[in-house]
């Protein structure tokens, strides 16, 4: 299985997003460093709202082999710089969490906008919470 680092924002569902991937049970908890699982990485949502940070996310980025930028559905903005996925020698997926949240399709392809602008190659739409839509991403990961 292919090792993904996950960066967002603050409260854009990385912790969860994990959860659902590795089937734990969801439960709600703040990130408070950097986590690193058999499969996951998961960064607290400062190392992408600070800037200060980004030179952590590039060096734990090398445990990876893919990137993932989680942004959340429902919310009307987006923390991710133009670009901001080029500086990862890596693969840069895009992924829209809260996707039951997210008020009409309109919604969803302006978050959808944010991540390709982001550097985004690929994009997954999930609802972590209820894990749905996590099997497309799960199959993706497992393909070498």
């Amino acid at each position: 299985m292919k090792k993904i680092m996950l960066i967002g924002s603050i409260g854009a569902g990385k912790t969860t997003l994990s959860q659902a991937l590795i089937d734990e049970i969801i439960i709600y908890k703040k990130t408070q460093s950097i986590e690193f699982g058999d499969y996951i990485i998961d960064t607290p949502g400062e190392y992408l709202d600070n800037r200060i940070y980004y030179n952590a996310l590039i060096v734990t980025s090398a445990e990876a082999d893919v990137i993932a930028l989680v942004q959340d559905s429902s919310n009307d903005t987006s923390n991710f710089p133009p670009g901001f996925g080029n500086m990862f020698n890596k693969e840069v997926i895009g992924i829209c969490t809260k996707i039951d949240l997210c008020k009409d399709e309109k919604s969803l392809k302006r978050t959808e906008e944010f991540l390709i602008t982001a550097g985004a190659e690929k994009i997954f739409c999930v609802n972590a919470a209820e894990k749905k839509e996590i099997q497309e991403l799960k199959r993706f990961l497992e393909c070498n």
